[in-house]
């Protein structure tokens, strides 16, 4: 397509689907420090921002430390598991996750919201679903 005004033209979207489940996997799922360090460093932008229900990270270590804290206060078996692909467009997507012990019921469920720049993830909303039961 031709643009009258190249200004117009949207740049190549980023992998969505790739790009929050490797979040998923190799940040909020990942046990080894050092790792999840690296897998951070890769994903996110050079001054993230993550807004959870109760509070407000900023930069590369701090969500580091706060996903390590989650694994541990949930145990050795807890891990999240996306449900369905991450769509977004324009910098904006999202991935649904369930997260629980492996094999045993849902503890935790939410959608993780990102606005992506430049291929890494600036900023990241954890959106809670309310609890079941």
């Amino acid at each position: 397509m031709t643009y009258p005004n190249e200004s117009l033209r949207t740049p190549a979207e980023p992998d969505y689907n790739t790009l929050l489940r490797a979040n998923l996997e190799r940040v909020f799922n990942e046990r080894d420090a050092s790792r999840r360090s690296a897998a951070v460093q890769e994903l996110f932008s050079a001054e993230p921002i993550m807004y959870e229900p109760a509070d407000v990270v900023t930069g590369r270590k701090a969500i580091c430390d706060v996903a390590g804290a989650l694994l541990k206060q949930f145990g050795a078996d807890f891990s999240f598991v996306a449900e369905g692909p991450a769509v977004g467009h324009h910098g904006l997507g999202y991935l649904r996750w369930r997260a629980g012990p492996e094999g045993g019921p849902t503890i935790l469920s939410g959608t993780d919201v990102v606005k992506i720049s430049d291929g890494k993830i600036a900023r990241l909303w954890i959106l809670l679903d309310p609890p079941q039961g």
